[in-house]
């Protein structure tokens, strides 16, 4: 259990540049940065989430002149659009500022004066190569090819003019014995790395004003300078805590930061300038800066020139916002770089989502109901089954915060679902509806302990997932006919019990639908994509004339040799040394059998454990790599690089397929 007496967390995302398009990797950023916030607050911190928008510079006065219009009325119209696509995405950020805000603007000024008054900041001459789209400055060795701009590729522009800078070199053994003493304030490790030999090969003095253009801070002290970008960005983190304010509660409640969590490009400017500055400054240094990987098409990082820009409303509009949270957080290690594809994010919304989670509330519900007239009995563990999932749930829960105070939440979601799977295999083991029956002696009071341990898994699992699906997790408390979740905290499920003898649940709307997957393979664009996904015809006909002809005709005897089975994945590994291969081990009703499969490009391992199979169960055993398989699991494939394992949702183990 955490100690959280005042307790404080303070995490940012960088201020987003107004891009003119929004797309799909705008949002991961931000919903890694509200999963954490939602954690701690139901962890019992207080909270300060920080987001916003950079609107200085001069590829921002030059896109306004191209339009006829100021560069505040061309970032306001952006920004709205940002505040538009967070709520939809209900991210619960505290404070949204803006550069052009001036309460930052003070901010900005006043240290920018502190700096100079220090002597860390002279007035010299610029003569070099500039990347405008990044607002870059580069020295001629670190160019790419043709004079490139040696981080995204575009060429760069010869600029001389008169600038302020800053003595970077004067802190770079105090950056790196800072470094020494605090191994884990850049992560992952391999970014600290990098760091570390950028800063080793000598850091030149940065560039903080320019003169060839006026659209941003005015140098206090020399007004037709204007402040560079990465001075005046970097400060909105201290800024939106109104330090020069007569009152400074914010600031000291909240400063330093937590984290900085940013993605890989701009790990550079939040580790080594921002801490420079801030050495500077004499100012604390945050806690941590976590630079996340991109979000890639098809292997290829979005770009408006390749046409692969994926657009998130359309894909919150269709699928809804939870969707897109969970993908983007259980399709991804926070660190790594992930990929999206249309279909594989439909059927893991269906898989986890709509069969794992939404179906286990609608039967436990549905049953509740039908057995009990709607209320819910506290009962203590009979059976070695209720007494494994109540052990199982309170594992969950420790193994949960774990992962999550060390932003581990890819892991942190495995883990929870993988008790919601080892709950949905809880009402295969006890058959409620045989209890029901009451054939036997105690099987009454066996069905209340049943339903009662199955409403408790979802109260505590309705905790859990709330910092990823905060639309669905409400939902599912209240079909428990439970109030107050606003208010629930994580020390509320850390004792198995916690639900009151009496409750009566309120059967709801399924919180997850089902949707067709699409039978495209990626999604160039998610409003193409989507077209694409209810555009049929034209594909059915180009897909006709790969489909094989029917085989000739089999006699019915030979037919009912098959032993076809509903089997249950128990469990899902990779098989070493195979790119193909899994290993699973299923629950076929009358016994465990291990089957290996080819259809590790179609799978991750840990979605399939709790889905329902049909099994070919009486195929000789066969190896492959060492291992025996022993039957098959059947499977279904377009002839176009697509494969579907057919998923049987309301059958036991071991029902026959006929």
């Amino acid at each position: 259990m955490t100690d959280t007496a005042n307790k404080r967390f303070y995490i940012t995302t960088p201020i987003y540049y107004p891009s003119a398009k929004l797309h799909i990797g705008h949002t991961y950023c931000t919903t890694i940065a509200d999963t954490v916030a939602r954690f701690k607050r139901r962890a019992g911190y207080e909270v300060r989430f920080l987001t916003g928008s950079d609107e200085h510079g001069q590829k921002i006065q030059r896109a306004a002149e191209a339009m006829g219009i100021t560069p505040l009325e061309y970032t306001t119209k952006i920004v709205n659009g940002f505040k538009d696509l967070w709520k939809a995405l209900n991210i619960s950020n505290d404070d949204f500022i803006r550069t052009t805000e001036k309460r930052h603007e003070k901010v900005v000024q006043y240290l920018f004066q502190k700096a100079y008054d220090k002597g860390d900041i002279y007035k010299s001459k610029y003569k070099g190569w500039y990347c405008t789209p990044d607002e870059t400055f580069w020295t001629e060795q670190k160019l790419g090819p043709n004079h490139t701009c040696p981080d995204c590729g575009r060429p760069v522009e010869e600029v001389e003019e008169e600038s302020y800078f800053f003595k970077m070199n004067k802190y770079a053994d105090q950056w790196l014995k800072f470094i020494d003493e605090n191994p884990d304030f850049i992560q992952p490790e391999a970014r600290r790395n990098e760091m570390i030999q950028f800063v080793k090969q000598g850091l030149e003095d940065l560039c903080v004003s320019r003169t060839s253009f006026d659209w941003g801070i005015k140098v206090p002290f020399d007004p037709k300078h204007v402040v560079y970008v990465w001075f005046d960005a970097l400060v909105n983190y201290i800024s939106a805590l109104n330090p020069l304010e007569e009152d400074k509660s914010l600031f000291e409640k909240f400063w330093p930061a937590d984290i900085h969590l940013v993605g890989k490009e701009i790990v550079r400017f939040h580790s080594i300038i921002w801490p420079i500055m801030l050495m500077s400054l004499d100012l604390p240094i945050p806690k941590k800066v976590f630079g996340h990987g991109w979000l890639v098409v098809d292997g290829t990082k979005m770009s408006k020139s390749l046409g692969n820009v994926v657009d998130p409303i359309p894909l919150i509009d269709m699928y809804g916002s939870d969707a897109l949270r969970y993908y983007l957080l259980s399709e991804i290690h926070l660190g790594n770089d992930g990929n999206f594809t249309l279909p594989n994010f439909v059927q893991r919304v269906n898989s986890d989502l709509a069969n794992d989670l939404g179906n286990l509330l609608n039967r436990t519900v549905a049953m509740v109901e039908k057995y009990h007239g709607g209320v819910i009995t506290a009962m203590p563990s009979v059976s070695e089954f209720d007494k494994d999932l109540a052990s199982l749930a309170m594992q969950t829960v420790k193994e949960y915060e774990t992962y999550m105070e060390a932003f581990d939440l890819n892991r942190a979601l495995k883990t929870v679902w993988a008790f919601i799977s080892r709950t949905n295999k809880y009402i295969d083991e006890t058959m409620p509806w045989v209890l029901a029956k009451g054939a036997n002696e105690g099987d009454a009071e066996k069905l209340q302990t049943v339903m009662y341990h199955l409403a408790e898994a979802l109260r505590i699992i309705a905790v859990l997932v709330d910092p990823v699906i905060p639309t669905g997790a409400p939902k599912i408390w209240e079909q428990l006919g439970l109030a107050g979740f606003a208010d629930a905290k994580l020390d509320d499920v850390r004792q198995w019990g916690g639900l009151p003898s009496g409750t009566k649940v309120v059967k709801g709307d399924p919180i997850y639908p089902r949707f067709e997957v699409p039978e495209m393979i990626d999604a160039p664009a998610a409003d193409s994509a989507l077209s694409e996904a209810t555009a049929t015809s034209a594909a059915t006909e180009e897909t006709a004339q790969e489909i094989p002809p029917i085989k000739e005709n089999i006699e019915y005897d030979d037919f009912a040799k098959l032993d076809l089975r509903v089997a249950k994945v128990i469990s899902c590994e990779k098989v070493k040394k195979s790119k193909k291969l899994l290993k699973f081990v299923l629950d076929v009703g009358v016994a465990e059998r291990t089957v290996v499969s080819g259809i590790s490009q179609y799978y991750e391992p840990e979605s399939m454990i709790g889905k329902k199979v049909i099994y070919l169960a009486n195929l000789a055993p066969k190896k492959l790599m060492g291992i025996e398989s022993s039957g098959m699991i059947l499977s279904a494939s377009d002839f176009a690089d697509h494969l579907e394992v057919t998923n049987i949702e309301s059958l036991i183990p071991g029902s026959l397929v006929k």
